[in-house]
């Protein structure tokens, strides 16, 4: 039996019918009505030993023809059409196949109870059309063998149902995974541009930053400034690395390709980076107290020893940084030391009621405040006031060095 074009179970529709198309659907149910009315007729003709003549003939057909159109309304009240269909059956041979495909679709879209109830009242008809027509079989067989077609089309209509439910869940669940698949790329994508913007601010606005004041400095000295040529080379390899940092990000952007920037003066580590600040003429006070370090508080060999992690690398940068943009001249303060698993760094510096000219957006603390919550640290900053129109900006960070 072809499956119905519409299932209605509390209110649900099917989806499949709607894919199907008009057409098709209308043709389904043109076969379904032509076949119920045929097996009808089959079963009127054919199969009954004694049946009705003369004008109940005539009558017994038109019901039937009637029963198998009224098959069209079978998912939208199937309990009404499949009680209607019962009683039909009960008087007419020529719906005693429609109220069966009555029955199942009440088992496909209804509650099992409901299909029980039709199936009694098709069970009843049957014994009804017996008392009709005792002829045709004995009353055994008919209670037998109608009992167990009712069964029979109850129990494939709930299946179907059960199966239709299933496949619900399952369209459901692969709709719900693709989102969530979708989501979590888009979150990844998210995390990912993030991540290269926090990196380009770090690694191009501290080499910008150097640049500007390598310029300044010559802007200030003009025609008495000794060493222009070191001062201009120094800004010129200053210029490629800012470029070779932009290179590799481009390239990831475009195509995911790592580029590999190609090697800078100094190794980036905290002494390398405190040492090139110091050559472009920042005025840095450094206390390292890490293991490897004999913790001078300004001799180069102290400074030139390798802090291997890049995290504090970053929260100095990011402060050295913002010294010579917010700060420019200022004497600025680095600590570093190591108090148990931990890194803690402190970068001051006076605030000096000058302007700068290099423009800032705050961004940098932001993105530092993700980069070391990201490996379980936290990092913050502040305006200390020491009294007397004396404030001081303070960044300071807790990071883990395992």
């Amino acid at each position: 039996m072809p499956s119905p074009p519409l299932a209605v179970a509390g209110g649900r529709s099917d989806e499949t019918s709607v894919r199907r198309g008009p057409w098709i659907e209308r043709g389904r149910s043109a076969l379904l009505v032509l076949s119920s009315f045929a097996g009808g007729l089959a079963l009127l003709f054919l199969v009954l030993e004694q049946r009705p003549g003369g004008g109940w003939r005539l009558l017994d057909i038109a019901v039937g023809a009637v029963a198998s159109l009224v098959l069209l309304l079978r998912y939208r009240a199937p309990l009404v059409v499949g009680l209607v269909l019962a009683v039909a059956g009960a008087f007419c041979a020529t719906a005693g196949v429609a109220n069966y495909v009555a029955l199942f679709a009440v088992a496909r879209s209804r509650r099992i109870e409901q299909a029980f109830v039709v199936a009694l009242a098709d069970i009843a008809g049957a014994l009804v059309f017996w008392l009709l027509y005792p002829a045709n079989s004995a009353l055994s067989l008919t209670v037998v063998v109608n009992t167990a077609i009712t069964l029979a089309v109850v129990a494939w209509g709930a299946l179907q149902q059960k199966q239709q439910d299933l496949v619900a869940v399952y369209r459901d669940r692969a709709a719900r995974i693709e989102r969530e698949r979708e989501q979590r790329a888009e979150q990844i994508q998210m995390a990912e541009r993030t991540r290269i913007a926090r990196d380009m601010h770090d690694s191009v606005a501290h080499y910008i930053s150097l640049i500007a004041l390598y310029a300044g400095g010559l802007e200030v000295a003009g025609d008495k400034a000794k060493n222009v040529g070191t001062t201009a080379a120094t800004i010129r390899t200053t210029a490629i690395s800012a470029l070779d940092e932009l290179r590799t990000v481009i390239g990831m952007l475009r195509d995911g390709t790592v580029v590999t920037p190609r090697s800078s003066e100094h190794e980036h580590t905290v002494a390398g980076l405190i040492d090139e600040a110091r050559q472009a003429g920042q005025l840095v006070v450094a206390h390292l107290d890490l293991p490897g370090t004999s913790g001078n508080t300004g001799s180069t060999a102290a400074l030139r020893e390798p802090l291997n992690a890049e995290h504090v690398y970053r929260v100095v940068q990011e402060g050295l940084t913002n010294a010579r943009k917010h700060a420019p001249g200022a004497l600025v303060t680095v600590n570093v030391r190591r108090e148990g698993g931990d890194a803690l760094v402190t970068i001051t510096n006076p605030i000096e009621e000058t302007e700068s000219a290099l423009p800032g957006t705050g961004a940098g603390l932001s993105g530092l405040a993700e980069r070391i919550a990201t490996v379980g640290g936290v990092a913050e900053h502040q305006v200390v006031d020491h009294g007397e129109n004396s404030h001081e900006f303070r960044l300071s960070a807790r990071v883990p060095l395992r």
